[in-house]
């Protein structure tokens, strides 16, 4: 399994946030559905927040979920899914408009949707701004920039702090884009697509 180091965010001189550069790939077709994406992502942290730079380059960006806790998956979507134990974890979305969906359970038929007013409460910068887009055949490079409370987490977590390890990965997909594709940073070893598997998860460990 992968194991990812992150780092306490870093601001500027003019005390803005500097999001980590997106270096890291998410690149495992282990579905065998080929498509023209090529994603990476960055991630940091501070005591009450943690920070997601996503990197994309696609021929077929779409987003048509507007409403949170939606579908979002359907569209040109990223994911991030961490788990704080051996019991449950969070599954995090997000269409390239920055719709988002957080839920959390023990597998993909047993999940319960955060509410919405929580959700919301996770920040989304992307840059192909906020509405609804149809760009099919036309290859785009777009990034969304996410800020998540550690209030979205419940008890699970009182602190984010250097020494901290967690269990987690993180997903690239499109169920109804015109290339369909499901891609992983660690590897998945399912017959069929299907990111709601801990036990394929890697280790996140804050430095």
């Amino acid at each position: 399994m992968k194991q990812l180091e992150i780092k306490r965010i870093e601001q500027s001189a003019s005390g803005d946030i500097c999001y980590p550069e997106a270096i890291n790939p998410i690149d495992n077709d282990n579905w065998n559905y080929p498509a023209d994406v090529k994603v990476k992502f960055g991630m940091a942290y501070d005591d009450s927040h943690l920070y997601l730079h996503y990197a994309v380059n696609e021929n077929h960006p779409k987003a048509v979920c507007t409403t949170t806790n939606g579908p979002v998956w359907e569209d040109s979507c990223v994911e991030f899914f961490i788990a704080f134990d051996d019991d449950k974890y969070y599954n995090l979305e997000f269409n390239c408009i920055g719709t988002r969906l957080s839920g959390l359970g023990k597998s993909n038929t047993d999940r319960q949707w955060l509410a919405t007013e929580l959700v919301e409460t996770i920040e989304t910068m992307p840059s192909l701004g906020k509405q609804a887009i149809d760009l099919e055949d036309t290859p785009t490079q777009w990034e969304m920039k996410i800020k998540i409370p550690r209030s979205v987490f419940g008890t699970n977590i009182k602190q984010f702090e250097a020494g901290q390890s967690y269990k987690g990965n993180f997903y690239k997909c499109g169920d109804k884009q015109k290339q369909m594709h499901f891609l992983s940073w660690n590897p998945i070893g399912h017959e069929a697509p299907n990111f709601h598997l801990p036990q394929y998860f890697g280790t996140i460990k804050l430095v």
